[in-house]
């Protein structure tokens, strides 16, 4: 993929990120994903790519756009995308920390084209790296992620969703001594950020959603850290999940999907803007009548990664100032 394409996809989460951001607090995460979704589609459509969604809003009959299957772009390189639009529609809603933009793009086929439901994680930095599984028990993850680190295992922190049902992984991350930061929603930046040290995330471990799943799985084949998942499927809907996932060609939903079964490319770009303040990022922040947007952007070829901090002049924005986005300073 033409290495300009990094550029281009900054502008896509940042858009995203810009018109979702006048959200957040106010209690719509409806209305504040809509933002999110249109001001992405709109700025997909000036990148130089022939880009079909793999992983977005839903089915196309679920979703007005950036539904499965969705081609995007203006023509050019020939590409799957996988989008976030807003991940974390109730920290928007709440005002909470944590919510970005996020895409990530590799060439066509290369992308597990994930459904919609939950699926088991670990995710790690570059130095943990080949040093945990997901069938491992967890105490013996902490401390191949410990000895990796050189941190003792009561050094270690994990980020685990805040749900009923990892009530048993809770008690065995604490059984071994480990540190554990419980988030409300949104687990792409915090397994993003087992990547940077300065994060104070070691390991993301727990049930989330599948499409963000490959979606920080892409990010770390950037970053060179290391992510495993499961698919899980559950409850009533069960069987229709086993059912999508054969229509979509996994054939084993019980199977263990490492990084490059997940990411089987290395030419991998991945953008990330940040809505509210995150372990990764930091978010939308206004100034007068001008915002300003932190940006990662990461290319697996080159192994570059780029924090873009822009101020934006919204007066200035075509997309904005002629309303296309449905987007007002108040």
């Amino acid at each position: 993929m033409e290495r300009e394409l990094a550029m281009e996809f900054a502008r896509v989460t940042e858009a995203a990120a810009l018109n979702a951001s006048r959200w957040v607090g106010k209690g719509d995460k409806i209305a504040a994903d809509q933002a999110a979704v249109t001001a992405m589609r709109i700025m997909f459509d000036t990148v130089a790519i022939d880009g079909r969604v793999v992983i977005g809003e839903g089915e196309m009959d679920e979703a007005p756009m950036l539904y499965i299957g969705e081609h995007v772009g203006c023509g050019g390189s020939a590409v799957d995308i996988a989008v976030d639009p807003l991940e974390g529609t109730n920290i928007v809603a709440k005002g909470l920390t944590g919510a970005i933009a996020v895409l990530a793009c590799a060439p066509r086929g290369c992308l597990l084209h994930a459904p919609d439901m939950y699926m088991d994680k670990i995710a790690v930095g570059p130095e943990c790296k080949g040093r945990v599984s997901l069938d491992a028990p967890v105490k013996q993850n902490l401390r191949e992620v410990a000895k990796a680190l050189g941190k003792s295992i009561g050094e270690v922190t994990v980020v685990v969703l805040d749900r009923s049902r990892h009530e048993q992984l809770i008690e065995d991350i604490r059984s071994a001594g480990a540190r554990i930061k419980l988030i409300s929603d949104g687990d792409v930046s915090p397994g993003v950020a087992t990547a940077y040290p300065s994060s104070g995330v070691d390991v993301l471990m727990g049930i989330g959603g599948a499409p963000e799943g490959v979606i920080t799985a892409a990010a770390l084949k950037c970053l060179g850290g290391d992510f495993q998942a499961r698919l899980y499927p559950e409850g009533d809907e069960k069987e229709e999940e086993i059912r999508r996932c054969h229509e979509m060609g996994i054939s084993d939903v019980n199977a263990l999907f490492t990084i490059d079964e997940l990411v089987h490319s290395d030419d991998v770009i991945f953008s990330a803007t940040g809505i509210t303040d995150s372990f990764l990022l930091k978010g939308v922040h206004y100034i007068g009548g001008r915002a300003i947007t932190q940006t990662m952007i990461m290319r697996s070829a080159s192994g570059t990664v780029r924090m873009i901090e822009a101020t934006h002049n919204l007066e200035k924005k075509p997309l904005f100032k002629d309303n296309r986005i449905p987007f007002k300073l108040d």
